[in-house]
């Protein structure tokens, strides 16, 4: 379906893939990116189970926008381990000022898309989405 206020639909391989991530762990991240010709979200790259965080940082382009989820797993200061999954509109500075505008307006609809996202996190560059950053919001929700 066609967001009304960005003309941009949700491709169905997306939300599949999601849940894929949610419920088997099949992936450890997923990066999406709207496709200009068919104008509707897309999956750009899954990554391995056993990927890391850094390997979602590495696989984010500079210079275009990105949406991605990480399923994030970590220890609170209680000890105990927890997992969420980590929503992250990436829009980094030196991307095309077009882009930053479609990506910002599809970015809610999109997001609702993904039942299950528990943390949610915008960056302009790097150092807003460093893995501490992303582990303490995780913690305090």
């Amino acid at each position: 379906m066609a967001n009304a206020a960005s003309g941009i639909a949700v491709n169905d391989n997306c939300k599949a893939k999601f849940l894929e991530l949610k419920a088997k762990r099949n992936y450890r991240y997923i990066i999406f990116r709207i496709e200009d010709a068919s104008q509707q979200v897309v999956v750009d790259k899954l990554g391995e189970p056993n990927d890391k965080y850094e390997d979602l940082i590495a696989s984010l382009p500079a210079n275009e926008c990105r949406y991605a989820v990480f399923d994030l797993d970590f220890t609170t200061t209680e000890n105990c381990q927890k997992s969420k999954i980590v929503f992250i509109a990436w829009a980094p500075d030196t991307s095309r000022v077009r882009s930053k505008m479609v990506y910002a307006s599809s970015k809610d609809r999109f997001r609702k898309e993904l039942d299950g996202v528990q943390v949610e996190l915008q960056a302009t560059d790097l150092s807003e989405m460093s893995y501490d950053i992303v582990k303490e919001r995780a913690i305090s929700i």
